[in-house]
């Protein structure tokens, strides 16, 4: 039917037709930065049992306020049969673990680093934003060992802590979204905010470490990390 259009008609509607087709791929090319600024991180792989797994922290890792046997890592060995650890060394700041990283993993080449960090630091009142730096250099140069990363975010000091209502600091999720590494938030806000589960003011109790690592293992299994 087309050949019988006059030439120009002909013309100008294969013309309007490329056009269209010009602006439906310039649209395209336009949406897709968008496209993947909201895509999800891929799902991390399940760490298999008998593998071994980094727990690097401060004294909320190594456990004060309990028995070695009851710190978080060693539940979390027992609730996952993975070989886990244990990375925290009491009163250590982000600069600190950040020093001692190498060493672990050159020494335990860990398939997975659940890093918890950054409590003494805002105890000390050092600047977030050295603490946020540390901390992502800290799951970078853990990933960039071959080991998959879960961040745990650590409660900021605020009024309102004071009064036993703790929030986690935003630096965690921010360093978390810019890594893609999956985040395990609120852990130890909600359990540093009861009474029965603390030993004092900063450390958890053995019931607290239980709760703690109970919520972990959540995490892991949503994220992947664990098999169901």
């Amino acid at each position: 039917m087309t050949d019988l259009l006059p030439p120009d008609l002909h013309s100008n509607r294969t013309g309007l037709t490329r056009r269209r087709a010009l602006l439906a791929s310039l649209a395209t090319m336009a949406l897709a930065p968008l496209a993947a600024c909201g895509r999800k991180p891929p799902r991390a792989q399940a760490v298999p049992a008998g593998a071994t797994v980094l727990a690097l922290g401060d004294s909320l890792t190594s456990g004060v306020g309990a028995s070695a046997d009851t710190a978080y890592p060693a539940v979390l060995q027992r609730l996952t049969g993975w070989t886990v650890v244990n990375g925290g060394v009491s009163g250590d700041t982000s600069t600190q673990a950040l020093a001692r990283l190498p060493g672990l993993l050159q020494k335990h080449n860990p398939a997975l680093v659940i890093v918890s960090i950054g409590g003494n630091d805002f105890l000390r009142r050092q600047s977030s934003a050295t603490t946020r730096t540390n901390v992502q250099r800290i799951c970078a140069d853990a990933r960039a060992s071959g080991a998959q990363v879960l961040l745990v975010a650590v409660p900021e000091l605020s009024l309102m802590a004071a009064v036993g209502k703790l929030s986690d600091h935003a630096l965690y999720k921010e360093v978390a979204d810019e890594l893609k590494i999956p985040l395990h938030s609120k852990g130890w806000s909600d359990v540093l905010a009861q009474e029965r589960l603390r030993s004092d003011q900063i450390h958890a109790n053995a019931a607290g470490y239980e709760q703690f690592a109970q919520g972990l293992v959540e995490t892991l299994k949503t994220t992947g990390l664990l098999a169901q």
